[in-house]
């Protein structure tokens, strides 16, 4: 497995974090459909790439550490392992680093080019990811078409909040509706079928919606 700060990840390590990660997610799911195995708790939206940035990582840690997770993997589902990183840049589309590590360890994983590549690097080549802790009990799921990441597992609405304001912004599915979806739909018009859908699964639990 790989330590705090590499930028490499083995076979038996990328095996474990594809476990955790289908433990906490349908791996084989994409948006709008519910993405997440289990919780029916209040999801948040961000724009894709913020997860993928060096300052998003204490984000990442703060749920981490809800759930007494020591590590966040990260799992590239978008382009496959087998058909794209393994053949052209053997490296394995993952990563798991120590909740202590700081966010040059993160980036250093996410940015690293391989064989001198940036076209390699999870930041610009991952189309779908899925984002947990060896718990299982939070995630984040992003996906570059559009360009957005949902989460879920917050403990209460109180460490929701904190953090919302904390690391933000973040968008309820109403908001992700009209903010950060629409441009990326042709005549930035969300389909009908695609909002209600979303709002369906990542809506509040006690009924609310747009």
């Amino acid at each position: 497995m790989a330590e705090a700060g590499s930028t490499a990840i083995d076979r038996s390590g990328y095996l474990d974090v594809r476990s955790h990660g289908a433990a906490t997610f349908d791996l084989d799911a994409r948006l709008p459909d519910q993405v997440f195995k289990e919780g029916a708790d209040d999801s948040l939206f961000c724009e894709f790439d913020a997860v993928l940035t060096p300052e998003f990582w204490s984000a990442l840690c703060a749920m981490a550490r809800w759930h007494g997770d020591k590590r966040v993997e990260l799992l590239v589902l978008e382009p496959d392992c087998d058909a794209f990183y393994l053949p052209e840049y053997r490296m394995y589309p993952a990563l798991s680093l120590s909740v202590e590590a700081g966010a040059d360890d993160y980036w250093a994983a996410i940015g690293h080019e391989p064989d001198g590549d940036i076209m390699g690097s999870i930041a610009i080549s991952a189309n779908v990811i899925a984002v947990t802790g060896p718990s299982g009990r939070w995630g984040c799921w992003g996906e570059r078409d559009p360009e957005v990441a949902v989460f879920r597992g917050f403990p209460n609405t109180a460490a929701r909040d904190k953090w919302r304001a904390r690391f933000g912004p973040f968008l309820e599915v109403s908001g992700a509706l009209e903010s950060y979806l629409p441009p990326t739909f042709a005549g930035r018009t969300v389909p009908d079928e695609y909002a209600a859908t979303l709002t369906v699964n990542y809506g509040s639990p006690s009924g609310g919606r747009p």
